[in-house]
């Protein structure tokens, strides 16, 4: 059974309506994945879903029905805030919820320290397209996860995009560094190549437009062909062509490639010191 066929789930606690959150819940509603959504968030965040079907919004957990049973309670707090928020929830751990973690920074051990030992925990590292669908998240669960559990932490994580998992936690980092990171490096290169444009001569309009539309429409052509990004490349670079006379700068030995390694390592050590 595929996760849009599946059953909804009865009940899910969201913490935090953030752009994550608000990007997940969206995604679960669209998709009908569960009948009552629960929302704690004491900011506005999640004012634009006040009023939708079974989406129920708190202002604190204090609010949270003594009853509720929720399957599982999805943490999208700022990771800052996380030690205190989950003090309010301990409580789920006994019923056999299933934490699913989107905060960056904090580990599974954190999360036994908050919670205790027999949480089921799932840490999750989505990153902003998942705003429109187009994100991708890579996953990492504890020792108390079950199979089901596991396959429901993906069936959530789905709506906004893909999933991937790892077994070993640390390489969470290199993950941040890459997806979690990695659309600003895109946006970056946006900048940059809109800056050139400008300086061989182009409007500073056009050149935005023609930055945007290139690395947009070249990101969805490498997502659905079947090529590696290399066959990709040689497909649109003539021997003595204006590309090639581009990429002789580009892959030179203090070129892109080393220049972008050098930032996903930098990458990875910052997020490795964050790592509660």
């Amino acid at each position: 059974m595929n996760a849009e066929a599946a059953p909804a789930l009865p009940a899910l606690l969201l913490v935090g309506c953030g752009k994550m959150g608000g990007a997940l819940l969206r995604g679960w509603l669209d998709r009908g994945f569960v009948q009552r959504l629960v929302v704690v968030e004491p900011g506005p965040g999640a004012a634009g879903f006040s009023g939708k079907p079974g989406v129920e919004l708190l202002a604190s957990a204090e609010a949270v029905a003594a009853d509720l049973a929720p399957a599982v309670i999805v943490l999208a707090v700022k990771p800052q805030a996380m030690a205190e928020v989950l003090t309010a929830y301990r409580r789920f751990v006994a019923s056999g919820t299933l934490f699913l973690s989107i905060a960056a920074g904090k580990t599974l051990k954190f999360f036994a320290s908050a919670l205790g030992a027999d949480a089921a925990v799932v840490r999750a590292m989505p990153n902003t397209p998942a705003a429109i669908g187009r994100g991708i998240a890579v996953a990492c669960a504890n020792a108390q996860v079950s199979p089901a559990q596991r396959a429901l932490a993906e069936r959530l994580l789905s709506a906004v995009g893909e999933v991937g998992w790892v077994a070993h936690e640390p390489l969470i980092d290199a993950v941040t560094a890459v997806s979690g990171s990695g659309p600003a490096y895109v946006f970056l290169l946006i900048e940059c190549l809109a800056k050139a444009g400008v300086a061989a001569g182009l409007p500073v309009d056009l050149a935005s437009r023609l930055a945007r539309a290139t690395v947009a429409g070249s990101g969805e052509l490498a997502r659905l062909s079947p090529e590696s990004a290399a066959a990709l490349r040689e497909s649109v670079t003539s021997p003595g062509g204006t590309t090639r006379a581009a990429l002789d700068v580009l892959m030179a030995s203090d070129g892109l490639e080393p220049l972008l390694r050098r930032a996903v390592l930098a990458a990875t050590k910052r997020s490795r010191e964050l790592a509660d």
